[in-house]
């Protein structure tokens, strides 16, 4: 089965599209285009690997399955560049869900970053208005760049991964795709990023402990060239992931407490339980090494821990923006999205991934609502001809 599997595969996904629903034992095809990659088994079926378009846009993005298990999260006290907040060591147990196989790219970004203006015009013509009773749907859209050339300075390559965006940015993005594909995608935890960075690896890298071996998987310091490079340039882990070791760190959902997995010491986890969800604008988590990064920076449990003010401090805003970071190092940060295979779930456990955690979010995004520099606007799947029905009038 295995081995025929993949033969059979856009067979069977033209089955699904001709009867629109599911063939028996595929997972995931039924609104997308199968795409080159391993399947993975599991109770519900097989998940294999799809590429989605994002309604009402030309962008697609591609997802890759991540098998379910468990793993030992953090570094053991042995490992060279070791930080003293990768542990104590505690054991995850992960369920399956798909990872994209890239960086969120300036493609994909882009189409969300227009909806400000989407947005706003919606407003003045009293089109979708956000109620009451709908704001449980709405996002906030981007403002537009204060100073491009700073996010820009590398070029606006489509294929280039999206940089300088905000954890609450990527999370309304997340919300974005959810509204308009009805799937649930979000950012990862950090314990599933590093289960998924380390596919079944035990040491600094997926690949071993050499960082010798790193160039064959990651763009950072020594041979990037001082500057972020296409998604996809160098080989993938053995799940499918390209650039999961450097070219852009990437946020995940998790706050960084003081005392690393302290908390979690001795403990057997699943991930849900493992999340520090973040009650703090700082430090949140932010994994994998960039561009600008040296190799120990790329381990697989290594965190950087983000920060307000010395990432904002070109921002002319107070507050600052809630969307755009406008100093270094965030031309090295975006972030990656996953689809969990178990989907249905309560409302509010998902506005948890995609809603403002903390006070001075709440309050950033509050202020440029009232000013008019922000913008509301409801994401559902009837917001693609909506703004069709906009570019008529």
């Amino acid at each position: 089965m295995r081995q025929i599997f993949p033969v059979c595969l856009f067979l069977l996904f033209l089955t699904c599209a001709t009867t629109g629903a599911l063939a028996e034992g595929i997972v995931g095809l039924a609104d997308a285009a199968p795409s080159e990659g391993r399947s993975v088994e599991t109770d519900q079926g097989y998940m294999v690997p799809y590429k989605m378009t994002i309604p009402g846009t030309e962008a697609t993005f591609e997802m890759v399955p991540i098998p379910g298990g468990k793993f030992t999260m953090g570094s053991p006290d042995s490992e060279e560049d070791r930080q003293d907040n990768e542990g104590p060591q505690f054991e995850v147990e992960v369920a399956p869900f798909w990872m994209g196989k890239y960086e969120v790219t300036w493609a994909e970004y882009k189409q969300y970053m227009a909806l400000y203006g989407i947005f706003k015009e919606f407003e003045v013509r009293k089109m979708r208005p956000v109620t009451d009773d709908n704001v449980i749907d709405a996002i906030t859209a981007p403002t537009e760049l204060y100073d491009p050339s700073f996010t820009f300075e590398f070029g606006e390559d489509p294929k280039f991964p999206a940089v300088t965006v905000t954890q609450y940015a990527a999370r309304q993005y997340t919300k974005w795709v959810s509204g308009t594909t009805g799937h649930f995608y979000r950012l990862p935890s950090e314990a599933e990023w590093e289960y998924a960075c380390r596919a079944g690896s035990t040491t600094a890298y997926h690949f071993g402990d050499d960082p010798d071996d790193l160039d064959d998987y990651a763009w950072y310091y020594d041979n990037s060239d001082d500057a972020p490079h296409e998604v996809g340039g160098k080989k993938p882990n053995p799940w499918g992931l390209h650039d999961i070791h450097g070219n852009v760190a990437e946020w995940v959902i998790d706050q960084l407490l003081e005392d690393g997995y302290e908390k979690f010491d001795g403990k057997s986890l699943k991930a849900a339980d493992a999340i520090v969800w973040p009650t703090k604008l700082v430090q949140r988590v932010v994994k994998g090494g960039s561009w600008e990064d040296d190799p120990e920076n790329c381990r697989s449990a290594f965190r950087l821990g983000s920060e307000e003010e010395p990432w904002k401090q070109e921002d002319p805003n107070l507050p600052y923006s809630p969307w755009w970071f406008t100093s270094d190092p965030t031309r090295g940060i975006g972030f990656r999205i996953i689809r969990p295979l178990k989907e249905d779930i309560a409302r509010a456990d998902k506005e948890k991934f995609w809603k403002a955690d903390a006070e001075d979010i709440t309050e950033g995004v509050d202020n440029r609502l009232q000013e008019g520099r922000g913008v509301l606007g409801l994401v559902d799947k009837d917001l693609p001809n909506a703004i069709k029905e906009l570019e008529k009038k």
